[in-house]
This record gives structure tokens, C-alpha cells and sequence, in this order.
């Protein structure tokens, strides 16, 4: 078990743009063992390669339907829906934040042989889908949330209406 350092929010490579994977090498295949080691050990349901200092088209992702997913060179071909929900993320350790996204999605991408598939998901998995996408291309979900940033377990603000005199 080898596992990475998380870069945290604040640190540059994650708002920059990933270059796709040309081929399988060993260290691609290693990066990829040590990032689900890492999403694992951090508590996460997915993992981007920039979130560990790699500027490398790869996210992996585990939502607990029983499947593991390698993710390369992914491109967004259908999304549909809405879902609004709370989000986090491991380089954003402890705060969640309110966010709308497609409630389906479906991506084209290549798996950890370089074998071109297509992942189609709803709810958690499409979340996730999405979420780990925004990082190859330097953005957090961050970004995206409605009415703030709070503490993993608290519950959002309930508006309330102002009292007039």
C-alpha cells in the first residue's frame, strides 16, 4: 500500500489543465494502485490524479455499488437531469457545500488496459463522475456551491423571513 499526499485547496496544480494518458506504463499503473490506496485511506468515493500532484487525465472512483472504476481521457457525452445534494472533497478536508449537478451522466473514457468503454451513471456515481471530471480540467466543486462552504455534519442555514415592524 503506497499512498500520496493530497494536495489541499489553495495549491496551483489543482487549478490547472490535465494532458491526456498516451499510454500504460508502469508508473501510470502505480499511480493508479496508489490512488485508490489514497482515496481509501482518506474516506473519499473518488480520487483525480491532480488531487496528488499529477497532471494526468485519471481519476478512480469506488461509490460502494460493489465496482471499482479507472478513468481515462474521459469525456462527458450525455448529461441529463438535475440533482441538488451536499458535496466534498478530499482536498477540501472537513467542509461540505450544497450542489446542483445532472442527475445522469454518461462519459467515454479508457480503462487501466487503455480498452475505450463507456460509464454511464446516476446519482452518487453521476456526482461523482462530474466532480472528479471538474478536477482534470482545474476546477473544484468549490466553484459550484450554492449559499457557502460549512462543516462536514452541519446542517445548511434554513432561510428564514425577516420580521417587519
Amino acid at each position: 500500500m503506497a499512498l500520496r499526499e493530497i494536495r489541499k485547496d489553495g495549491d496551483p496544480v489543482l487549478h490547472k489543465e490535465c494532458k491526456p494518458v498516451k499510454e500504460m506504463t508502469p508508473r501510470i499503473r502505480q499511480l493508479i494502485e496508489d490512488m485508490f490506496d489514497t482515496m481509501y485511506e482518506g474516506g473519499g468515493c473518488g480520487l483525480a490524479a491532480p488531487q496528488v500532484g499529477i497532471l494526468k487525465q485519471i481519476y478512480v472512483m469506488d461509490v460502494d455499488d460493489g465496482n471499482q472504476y479507472v478513468v481515462i481521457n474521459p469525456e462527458i457525452i450525455l448529461q441529463e437531469g438535475s440533482q441538488t445534494g451536499d458535496e466534498g472533497c478530499l482536498s477540501v478536508p472537513g467542509l461540505v457545500g450544497t450542489v446542483t449537478r445532472a442527475k445522469s451522466v454518461k462519459v467515454r473514457a479508457l480503462d487501466e488496459n487503455m480498452e475505450p468503454y463507456e460509464l454511464s451513471g446516476e446519482d452518487l456515481l453521476a456526482r461523482c463522475i462530474l466532480h472528479e471530471y471538474d478536477h482534470l480540467h482545474g476546477h473544484l466543486y468549490t466553484e459550484l456551491v450554492e449559499g457557502g462552504l460549512r462543516q462536514a455534519g452541519e446542517e445548511p442555514e434554513a432561510e428564514t423571513e425577516e420580521e417587519i415592524d
